[in-house]
């Protein structure tokens, strides 16, 4: 579940003026860079510097997500750091302190103050990011093979946590949903949001049994937390999982299964075409004999996730025709919702 939602963030970025300005300096790399490039994400300012990015937190509070203090964002990057070396160690390459030294002014790591912290990546083309590659039609049957085996090998190497997951936390996620939804329903032109909550919440309760045995025998894992298509790159020619949710142990600790509904429900509203040789590829390694009874809810509560979320990026955006791109998108993803409790998508019973 994301915790970025149509509500207006407490956004404190200001106080950062002074980190941001030493970012952009391209004197402050001490190693002849001559340009610094900018580039701004909903919760951090990424700094482009030759063949690295360095990437700020910006000082925001959003939904569960919370960076507004020094402390929290040096924590959020150090759990970036260790969980995304799980799918990329080749992208994640540092933490850096940004400190205030004897003579006040900012400089990398050694002693001094903290200022902020961020985590130094390897740069890759954005070209490469699945969700451009999908747009652009590039996205080949083998690509998807590939990321569907991928996936299907990283949830089965994580470990078992049996204090997450099972019916209650699907329930939290539910909720979840319905409070964001609530507060985005007039864009939304939304009226039948009490009934997607009681036919989710049916289901689940129908469910339960199977989603806590589920996580009794360790379905429940450490896993991606945000696995769309933006979060999916070809790194050096190998698909790469990377920018998994740090943020929140919770959030991240979810059913296998549940984890991959993200992706496949991504997919699905692309193309059916799509979610389908990533699902049959997941299938022949990490074989659930109990995914048509569980996919169906997972895919719905992931779509109507993903519809607040647009939604809210439709309400900020400033371009009128971009924001009616995206809350249309939004309503699709919300009618996906409905539609997903009614049945599951017809690959889902396809052969591995």
């Amino acid at each position: 579940m994301s915790a970025l939602s149509g509500r207006s963030p407490m956004d404190t970025t200001w106080r950062q003026r002074e980190t941001v300005a030493f970012l952009a300096d391209p004197a402050s790399y001490g190693d002849g860079t001559d340009a610094v490039t900018q580039v701004a994400t909903h919760c951090s300012i990424v700094f482009l510097v030759g063949e690295q990015a360095y990437k700020l937190k910006r000082a925001i509070r959003f939904g569960l997500a919370d960076y507004t203090t020094r402390a929290l964002r040096a924590r959020a990057c150090r759990a970036e750091l260790a969980l995304n070396r799980r799918t990329a160690p080749e992208l994640y390459r540092d933490v850096r302190a940004i400190v205030r030294g004897a003579g006040g002014t900012l400089r990398f790591d050694g002693p001094g103050e903290l200022v902020d912290t961020v985590v130094v990546m390897r740069r890759f083309a954005q070209a490469d990011q699945f969700d451009r590659m999908a747009d652009e039609g590039r996205l080949t049957v083998e690509l998807l093979r590939a990321l569907g085996d991928l996936v299907a090998r990283f949830h089965l190497a994580a470990p078992p946590s049996r204090g997450f997951g099972g019916a209650h936390g699907l329930r939290a996620a539910v909720e979840e949903n319905h409070r964001e939804l609530l507060r985005v329903a007039a864009p939304l032109r939304a009226a039948a949001l009490p009934v997607l909550r009681g036919r989710t919440l049916a289901a689940l309760a129908s469910l339960a049994p199977v989603l806590d045995r589920r996580r009794d025998a360790g379905e429940v894992r450490r896993g991606h937390g945000d696995l769309r298509l933006a979060n999916i790159c070809l790194f050096q020619g190998r698909v790469t999982l990377f920018d998994c949710l740090e943020f929140d142990e919770t959030l991240g600790t979810v059913d296998r299964l549940y984890d991959l509904a993200f992706l496949l429900m991504d997919l699905h509203m692309r193309a059916a075409a799509l979610a389908a040789p990533v699902w049959i590829s997941y299938q022949a390694i990490a074989a659930d004999s109990e995914a048509h009874q569980v996919l169906a809810l997972f895919l719905s509560i992931r779509a109507a996730t993903r519809c607040y979320a647009l939604a809210g990026k439709a309400m900020r955006e400033t371009s009128p025709d971009l924001a009616a791109r995206r809350m249309a998108d939004a309503r699709r993803h919300l009618a996906a919702a409905h539609h997903f409790l009614r049945r599951p998508p017809a690959w889902v019973y396809q052969p591995a």
